[in-house]
């Protein structure tokens, strides 16, 4: 058996019957590739079940203390079955992106059964020119962006050929014994006297950063008291300047899409070209990420511009950091942190908004450097199992109906640069799925592949029913760039979109 941490288990403590915790990613492959030419059920349990050694969350279920007396558990399924986890659908036709998309919002918008092992993987058939697509479903507590890679790498190939896989122990597979609920109170009680010891051992790192945990700011006085505390830093040697107080000061406006968020999930895809984007990095001396903020940025204001919502002040995001050591690799479960940045969402110029992305995420950078790493799984210890789920969504009902503690979040995941395979079929793009909470109705996730950038945008449909105009601005967004700065050169990777015949969609912004 395998405890959950105190982070971990909080991605299980929000879900409700309006949010859910479960990410995933949308591959799109191409089956010619593969033997015979297409991508069967068949192909996609065999592959799955010959590498599930090498996949320990795949064959973890759920376990919970009875009175929620301490933190939950992993422990192999002793009852595992393959085929209620893969499963197949078909888009209606005609079948183009659109219809691919609201497939998504469905499959995406139902809770994992929390009796088996939290993933599910939908195969579904219907798209253009013969391709077929990958829909995975996975619980945050299992995995977070790092370590959902390192799950990716598992099952997809080098080569239409396979590769040699390390042999299974001896032994493996069988699952362990369930404990009962009586096993597990008395475990639960036996544990009870170490959460005191947990929270005081978390108590040195968190409490002088207690103004940093994500959230905080929405409290009125919480933007003057870290400003204050940076400060402090400085005087104490402590990297600061102006840009790090603008960071540990900002405060998010509201917007359309940060109250309540209802049970219905909209989503988009579409790709930008990398070597476009590292073109206009490398002219200016910035970071790709720094460039993929300033689109996320653009695609935002137009947005809001486009329905006479536009702060004056800058909307506040949350970008996730990975903070996994080397010797982690293969721990899955979450290691991660994330910084809280303003980003320029109130500059009309395209270089001088990119300009400003830079210097607000360099200053978030420094401030985030100065902070412990375990952050967020340290805060979370200090909360006692038995309210953790009552805490995590009261605190986040109340900041939904209050000011915002954050706008959206913008998350990029680098991704392989050579090209996969899954049982031989091609993969050809990979768009992550992720999620949205009350207040925060808005989620951009990038991963790069090969030689483009992949959006997922993921939005509540009660605020946002309609995600596709992100996905045109973004392209609009980039061309801008290119402009500005005599890059139009090099065009923008042909990426998916929604039906020629919709209006502002990804593919008419290309035209």
């Amino acid at each position: 058996m395998r405890q959950l941490t105190t982070l971990d288990a909080q991605f299980l403590a929000v879900e409700s019957g309006r949010t859910y915790g479960h990410v995933g990613s949308l591959c799109v492959y191409d089956p010619s590739t593969a033997p015979g030419g297409e991508l069967t059920m068949q192909d996609l349990c065999h592959m799955v079940s010959e590498r599930l050694h090498l996949l320990p969350p795949f064959r973890w279920r759920l376990v919970n203390v009875p009175l929620g007396l301490d933190l939950p558990y992993w422990v192999e399924d002793p009852d595992f079955d393959i085929d209620f986890h893969i499963r197949e659908s078909a888009i209606p036709p005609p079948g183009d992106d659109t219809k691919l998309a609201e497939t998504v919002s469905r499959i995406f918008a139902r809770p994992l059964d929390r009796s088996r092992p939290l993933w599910e993987l939908y195969l579904i058939h219907g798209l253009p020119d013969g391709k077929v697509a990958l829909l995975t479903k996975v619980h945050h507590a299992v995995v977070d962006g790092v370590s959902g890679n390192e799950i990716l790498s598992v099952l997809l190939d080098p080569s239409p050929e396979g590769k040699e896989l390390p042999p299974r122990p001896a032994g493996h597979g069988g699952g362990e014994r369930v404990p009962s609920d009586l096993e597990m109170l008395a475990r639960g009680a036996a544990g009870i006297p170490l959460q005191p010891w947990r929270a005081l051992r978390a108590l040195p790192t968190t409490l002088p950063a207690l103004t940093e945990i994500p959230g905080a700011n929405a409290f009125p006085v919480v933007p003057a008291l870290s400003k204050g505390l940076s400060k402090l830093r400085g005087l104490a040697g402590a990297p600061t300047n102006d840009a790090i107080l603008e960071i540990t000061s900002a405060r998010a406006p509201k917007t359309s899409f940060n109250g309540r968020i209802s049970p219905h999930r909209r989503f988009a895809f579409g790709s930008l070209s990398l070597d476009s984007v590292k073109d206009i990095k490398n002219e200016l001396g910035i970071t790709v990420n720094d460039v993929v903020v300033t689109l996320c940025a653009s695609a935002v204001r137009q947005w809001l511009i486009e329905r006479d919502e536009l702060p004056r002040t800058p909307l506040v995001a949350m970008v996730p950091v990975s903070v996994r050591a080397p010797h982690e690799r293969q721990e899955f479960g979450n290691r991660i942190s994330a910084m809280i940045v303003p980003i320029p969402t109130n500059v009309a110029h395209p270089r001088d908004r990119l300009r400003r992305a830079h210097e607000l995420l360099r200053g978030a950078k420094a401030n985030h450097a100065a902070l412990p790493a375990s952050l967020l799984t340290d805060a979370t210890a200090f909360i006692p199992p038995a309210v953790a789920a009552l805490a995590a969504r009261t605190t986040i009902d109340l900041l939904s109906r209050t000011r915002p503690p954050l706008n959206l979040v913008i998350s990029n995941v680098p991704g392989p640069r050579e090209s996969l395979f899954c049982a031989g079929a091609k993969l050809e793009s990979m768009f992550p799925v992720s999620v949205v909470v009350d207040g925060v109705g808005l989620n951009m996730t990038v991963m790069s592949y090969r030689d483009h950038l992949d959006f997922g945008i993921v939005t509540d449909q009660g605020q946002i029913p309609d995600a596709w105009p992100f996905i045109a601005h973004l392209h609009t967004a980039l061309e801008e760039l290119e402009t500005v700065l005599n890059r139009r050169g090099r065009t923008v990777k042909k990426a998916q979109g929604p039906a020629p015949s919709r209006p502002r969609s990804g593919r008419a912004a290309r035209a």
